[in-house]
């Protein structure tokens, strides 16, 4: 059997599986972060139909389909992972999870944790038993992330862990946290950094939400005060946590990136010529507008072509190392033309303090900060991609 018959086998038997497993209601489109399942110890469903469906996906492997079936992954090649993803598309299936443990720090492990970190943790994650958050930034280390002064005191058989991050989106509701502390103070400022996890109600550990221009945010100061982590918890070598932090923010800037695809189930020219008219030929009565929503949509199509390109040379470890700071660039900025476009779309209606559509509008603003400005990703791209001359 070749295996072009043994993928359309795997296609057949993947879509009969989602067709009997996957409730109706999780395949309609999401309507806004209500909608998101996040799983941890405090998960709480907004129907049993979203709870069979996380339980029905981790069981399967399905919500990391490549990772290895001993860490609660699908073992899927990732032909078969690509093949996934088509059927769950076509279907309408919501995602089953969105976690951070799947985006940012599963990946880590698989590269850096040891093995007894991989079977505590990784199984967890794919289950949605754990919500992870992450400790980076502080008050005076953001862009200059190596900057940081949270400490890890050593006391032999644990760190004391004392210091400050800021922007940690949604720490109050995490259940662990994973966290670039200073082990060595006088080491050069990157290699005296360590990457350690501990668990968000361990003494010590305190939160404080920071609300947003929108009125709404996911983001907190999260304050450590002689928090007790045991060395166990260290990932990597003592002051080797800045290259598991490199590692880790290439898949954060590929799942912000993300955000530059389209989730609306309505295409804007469609949602603008219902809110503005059409014309006699039956096309949006606003020509502007919708030369620029025509503008848009050619770049939306050709930032989706990107993304499938650097997934397959992703799968073929052909992928440049950098390209994430590209991918996290040019989605944040589509996004942030979306949200401008939806509000000219739907017209003054949309600025309502009450209305998604402002909140998402001003939301958006961030993309170009998160998780590296766009300032910093435009330096990568020219030295690292480019190789421009002085950059």
């Amino acid at each position: 059997m070749d295996d072009t018959t043994t993928l359309e086998g795997f296609r057949a038997e993947t879509r009969a599986w989602l067709e009997a497993n996957c409730p109706p209601e999780m395949r309609q489109p999401l309507r806004g972060e209500e909608d998101y399942c996040w799983g941890g110890r405090r998960a709480s469903f907004q129907s049993e139909a979203q709870r069979l469906w996380l339980q029905r996906l981790g069981e399967r492997g399905w919500t990391v389909p490549t990772w290895p079936r001993e860490y609660g992954g699908g073992g899927l090649s990732p032909a078969e992972a690509a093949l996934l993803q088509q059927e769950l598309r076509a279907l309408g299936c919501r995602p089953a999870l969105w976690s951070f443990g799947i985006w940012m720090l599963g990946p880590a492990l698989l590269k850096f944790g040891n093995e007894a970190q991989k079977r505590e943790h990784l199984p967890k994650i794919a289950r949605g038993e754990i919500r992870w958050c992450q400790g980076y930034s502080e008050p005076n280390a953001g862009s200059d992330l190596a900057s940081l002064a949270t400490r890890a005191e050593d006391r032999g058989d644990h760190y004391l862990v004392n210091g400050q991050k800021i922007w940690t989106s949604y720490a109050d509701q995490a259940d662990w946290i994973f966290c670039l502390v200073r082990t060595d103070s006088a080491a050069k400022k990157h290699t005296g950094i360590s990457f350690v996890l501990f668990d968000m109600a361990s003494p010590g550990v305190s939160t404080k939400l920071i609300t947003l221009i929108s009125g709404k945010s996911p983001f907190c100061e999260t304050f450590f005060d002689n928090v007790r982590v045991e060395k166990h918890n260290l990932v990597g070598q003592p002051g080797g946590g800045w290259d598991v932090a490199k590692y880790l923010l290439t898949h954060e800037r590929e799942m912000i990136g993300a955000i530059g695809e389209r989730t609306q189930s309505q295409p804007l020219g469609a949602m603008a010529a219902q809110s503005l008219g059409r014309d006699a030929s039956g096309r949006l009565d606003d020509p502007v507008l919708r030369a620029r929503i025509a503008e848009f949509e050619v770049d939306e199509a050709a930032f989706r072509a990107l993304m499938q390109r650097f997934g397959e040379q992703a799968r073929a470890k052909q992928a440049h190392g950098a390209f994430s700071s590209a991918l996290k660039y040019y989605g944040a900025e589509l996004n942030k033309r979306r949200q401008e476009l939806i509000i000219s779309a739907l017209g003054s209606g949309a600025l309502e303090s009450d209305a998604v559509a402002a909140r998402d509008w001003l939301r958006s603003k961030a993309n170009s900060i998160e998780g590296g400005t766009s300032e910093v990703q435009l330096n990568v791209i020219a030295k690292r991609i480019l190789e421009l001359p002085g950059a």
